[in-house]
């Protein structure tokens, strides 16, 4: 029986984190790949990673999927305003099938952020603390990717828009992240543990300016106020609650609830995480 498992394999984190494991020498047959669809899991079937298929809104596939695993890694959903509902069945699911950890990525400073993300994560923390599991959550910051992604927009516009009033945001790649997400699958720990994980901060225009240097194009970081950057996105085709929603992140950074001064994440992953540049070079390529 495999001694690890992962929910949401085939997504963009999971993916790594099962890559991660199999590259630091974890046997793929002790690792099994839950999936919505095991037809995208192909390429880790092919490695010999056993795949289980099962989704979070249908609880009865739940406990077949995490039988005689030790170790589960719960990543969040991507559904909002059922993310509690799900989380809680794959955690009950764990609980009946004798998991003797789970670890769940969860948000930056969950317990006290007004991240208008944050409220679902929060909630499923406190699942896991009346569970009676043993639990390590992973209070992930933003990722890189969401301003590398947009490197195409960036060099066609030359801007940047932000409503973060010049303070910085912790980013970190999602393969660090995944890295992170590998040891604590994998490292013997006593107890429950929460880590709080960023990258090395940054602000928008230092973002513009590794753009720039990275690329040889100039762009530059526009700071508006929150209701000029909603303004801004429904001009480009956004809805209004998407903008808000969007500006809202964007506040949440501005008032420093996406920066840390914590080291957890180059602890565990045993190096400095991903320097910005980098990651845009690699996007660029």
């Amino acid at each position: 029986m495999p001694t690890y498992a992962v929910t949401g394999a085939t997504g963009r984190l999971g993916r790594l984190v099962i890559e991660q494991l199999l590259d630091t020498g974890v046997p793929a047959a002790d690792i099994a790949a839950i999936v919505r669809s095991p037809e995208k899991a192909a390429a880790l079937a092919a490695r010999g990673v056993e795949i289980r298929k099962a989704t979070y809104d249908d609880p009865s596939t739940l406990p077949g999927a995490v039988a005689g695993v030790r170790r589960l890694l719960l990543i969040s959903g991507d559904t909002p305003g059922q993310r509690v509902a799900q989380h809680t069945a794959v955690i009950d699911a764990a609980k009946l099938a004798g998991v003797e950890r789970l670890i769940y990525t969860s948000i930056l400073n969950a317990d006290t952020t007004t991240n208008p993300l944050a409220p679902e994560h929060k909630a499923t923390e406190e699942v896991l603390a009346t569970s009676g599991l043993a639990y390590t959550v992973l209070r992930n910051s933003w990722y890189t990717e969401n301003y590398t992604d947009q490197l195409p927009q960036y060099l066609t516009s030359g801007t940047i828009l932000g409503a973060t009033g010049g303070s910085k945001v912790s980013a970190a790649t999602r393969a660090d992240y995944a890295r992170a997400a590998a040891v604590a699958l994998t490292r013997e720990e006593d107890g429950n543990s929460v880590y709080e994980l960023g990258g090395t901060a940054f602000t928008f225009d230092e973002l513009a300016d590794a753009v720039t240097e990275v690329t040889g194009t100039t762009v530059v970081h526009q700071d508006l106020s929150a209701a000029e950057l909603a303004s801004a996105l429904q001009g480009v085709g956004l809805d209004a609650g998407t903008a808000g929603f969007v500006a809202a992140l964007d506040h949440s950074i501005a008032i420093g609830e996406l920066e840390t001064d914590s080291d957890d994440l180059s602890r565990l992953i045993g190096r400095p995480s991903t320097p910005l540049r980098d990651a845009i070079r690699a996007a660029q390529a």
